[in-house]
């Protein structure tokens, strides 16, 4: 097999859950200061990356961080042009931890319309899908987020995700999908209902051998998802956190079956830059065991 198939094969039928590890520059500040790094510790944007490169690669060169339970990562771009234990990342997490690498490719989220952001624009995506394909990036990811059940503002996120899915496609990529439902939206329910009809309508349009994978909001009703699971241009569907802690996200992951776990802070809830490496790894080794039994079910 090639290593695209057998990365395929991998999502496809190999146990375990997808690590998110992609906070981008919005969201670093905050990942780090839950990882006991405050502010004051660093006095630029370049200090900042190197502290937040430096806590993801404790994460994954950890012993306990490997293909067995892990089977994706996805990556920030300023992480896919580092390099971990003197790889390239992508390079590091496929060959030495046999985990399939995925980048994460959108630009941030335009305002609220219509109770959703869409993406902001993506003038440069071309050339960043060349790269990843330079660099042996699998798939991408990229996130909107539906606020209320209006199908105007669902039926948009929903198209741009796709017409942007089918462009990532064409570079030889596969998309990870990521329409987010607020999990504090008074009208999530309501919402999924709409965003499943939507999701059902783009997949029923993809061609023969167009892969998508499907990175959702834990729904309200159990196996909600089960229709988008099975179809056939569906290599996988995830699981955001989305703000629930880890327990919760886990407890309720557990009721999806055939649906796993594509977590970012659940992950990395727990681990300290204050720890030893003993006690890092047993949080992290918890914390993967947790997440990855939660996604056998």
């Amino acid at each position: 097999m090639t290593t695209t198939e057998e990365q395929i094969d991998k999502i496809r039928s190999q146990p375990g859950f997808i690590a998110a590890l992609d906070q981008s520059g919005g969201s670093t500040p905050k990942a780090l200061a839950i990882y006991g790094i405050g502010a004051d510790a660093y006095s630029s944007e370049a200090e900042m990356f190197d502290l937040v490169h430096a806590m993801r690669c404790r994460i994954m060169t950890s012993p306990v961080f490997n293909g067995d339970r892990i089977m994706g990562a996805i990556l920030f771009e300023n992480t896919m042009d580092r390099e971990v234990d003197g790889r390239p990342c992508a390079d590091y997490l496929w060959q030495v931890k046999r985990v399939v690498p995925f980048l994460k490719v959108d630009k941030g989220l335009a305002d609220e319309a219509n109770g959703a952001q869409l993406m902001k624009p993506m003038p440069d995506l071309d050339a960043l899908l060349a790269k990843a394909r330079s660099k042996n990036i699998f798939g991408t990811k990229m996130r909107s987020v539906i606020k209320t059940a209006n199908a105007e503002g669902i039926d948009a996120v929903v198209a741009q995700q796709f017409e942007v899915g089918r462009q990532i496609i064409a570079a030889g990529l596969v998309p990870i999908i990521e329409p987010e439902v607020d999990i504090n939206s008074p009208q999530k329910e309501a919402a999924e209902g709409l965003l499943k009809a939507a999701i059902m309508a783009q997949l029923d349009r993809l061609e023969a051998g167009q892969l998508v994978m499907l990175k959702l909001t834990l729904p309200e009703q159990d196996n909600f998802y089960a229709s988008c699971i099975a179809h056939p241009n569906v290599l996988k569907v995830v699981a955001l956190s989305g703000g629930y802690s880890r327990e919760e996200a886990n407890r309720r992951l557990a009721a999806q079956n055939g649906m796993v776990a594509s977590f970012s802070r659940a992950l990395s809830e727990g681990l300290s830059a204050q720890q030893s490496d003993e006690e890092f790894n047993r949080t992290l080794d918890a914390s993967i065991e947790s997440i990855f039994q939660a996604s056998k079910t």
